[in-house]
């Protein structure tokens, strides 16, 4: 199993980003697929979270914000960010699990990081 997160880079405040996490070697429209990141100094925290169905869970921080949605026909699940500050700094990563978890980290399939950075 192979998750691959993508699309960080260097935005101004109120930029939009949208990050890509593309799955391969599970069957992709069985897992729930959640959004995590961590900032210098900080635990790593859930930002959004998109299941089988397409339900979906974001962090009060985030919410209004960005958008958490998925292609299965492309084993995909997109971040779209819109109106980025500076506190939304931080390696942002993907997970995958069968079990439809909000919160906690507990996620089977970690892809690795990539890097969003938000100057003011």
């Amino acid at each position: 199993v192979q998750l691959q997160a993508s699309g960080g880079g260097v935005v101004q405040a109120g930029d939009s980003l949208r990050l890509s996490c593309a799955a391969s070697g599970l069957t992709f429209s069985m897992y729930a697929v959640g959004w995590f990141r961590q900032a210098p100094g900080k635990e790593r925290a859930i930002v959004a979270a998109i299941n089988w169905s397409s339900s979906t869970y974001y962090s009060d921080s985030v919410k209004g914000r960005f958008t958490v949605s998925r292609d299965n026909a492309k084993n995909t699940v997109y971040l779209q960010m819109h109106s980025l500050r500076p506190e939304d700094t931080a390696v942002y990563y993907c997970a995958a699990d069968r079990s439809w978890i909000q919160v906690t980290d507990d996620y089977e399939y970690w892809g690795q990081g990539t890097l969003v950075t938000v100057s003011s």
